[in-house]
């Protein structure tokens, strides 16, 4: 790693954690940037999650309270994205370069069409589950005033089936596995925003973390690429707080979506 490139990677991960804590999409940035200073696909994804794993779970405390009242959903669905987590990264590490290097362009279009159509997911699901939008939001408002959530044991064990092919999914690539599990929480019945992105922030520390530690004992993270990012990603997620307020949060989607369809195209023709 030259001196230029390490700056690059620096200020990468800056932005890439700021865009983590106002829109999310911080990974369309910091994974290109390892592959434009020439870390191979599968060291620079594997380095990606443990440059931008910090920055996940320093925002879990905040959400203490949205958790209290979703212990059970927390317990299952942990253990099932440290299962999925766990997978994906061993498939990823057994995958030949050559063949992810070829699936790049397709992972980086599927993430940024998840996250593009991330605002629409919520009216769609709700159109699957065949609730009017007035009863809906009837629904929403009792559950918020009793503070539960009743969920059936049929689309509970979906949901679960779901959420490990989304980890399996994370500890594999990742982008966009944030929007996936709102989709899903909103499939099992959650109207508590607060608490859906309480379980995703945890879900997804969770699956990184666990893919994380098979990285590191594959022996497949650069260490000083992923140290150095680290940094730049606790600054920038610091500084994001800033953002949010200066930088409608629209403006940063649209930025994020662009870059995402730039970079799909460009790993297409290259």
């Amino acid at each position: 790693m030259t001196f230029l490139q390490g700056v690059a990677l620096f200020f990468a991960a800056i932005l890439a954690g700021a865009l983590n804590s106002v829109a999310g999409g911080g990974s369309f940035i910091s994974f290109p940037t390892l592959l434009f200073t020439g870390v191979p696909a599968k060291l620079a994804n594997a380095t990606n999650t443990a440059a931008l794993l910090p920055g996940t779970i320093a925002s879990i405390p905040p959400y203490r309270k949205d958790l209290a009242h979703e212990r059970r959903e927390l317990i299952l669905f942990s253990v099932i994205s440290a299962l999925g987590g766990m997978l994906g990264a061993i498939i990823l590490a057994k995958t030949p370069s050559a063949l992810f290097e070829k699936m790049i362009p397709f992972l980086l279009l599927l993430a940024t069409l998840i996250f593009a159509a991330g605002n629409n997911l919520a009216a769609l699901i709700r159109r699957l589950r065949g609730m009017p939008a007035q009863a809906q939001d009837k629904l929403e408002v009792a559950q918020e005033k009793e503070n539960l959530s009743h969920h059936s044991t049929g689309a509970f064990i979906i949901v679960l089936i779901v959420q490990f092919i989304i980890s399996l999914y994370g500890g594999f690539f990742g982008g966009g596995i944030g929007i996936m599990m709102l989709a899903g929480f909103s499939l099992l019945g959650m109207t508590d925003i607060h608490a859906m992105n309480a379980l995703k922030v945890v879900l997804t520390s969770i699956i990184n973390g666990v893919a994380f530690v098979t990285f590191v004992l594959l022996r497949i993270i650069l260490w000083p690429q992923a140290i150095l990012m680290a940094i730049g990603a606790i600054i920038g997620g610091w500084g994001g707080a800033t953002l949010a307020h200066a930088v409608p949060t629209r403006i940063v989607r649209w930025f994020v979506i662009a870059v995402g369809l730039a970079l799909s195209i460009y790993f297409f023709f290259k």
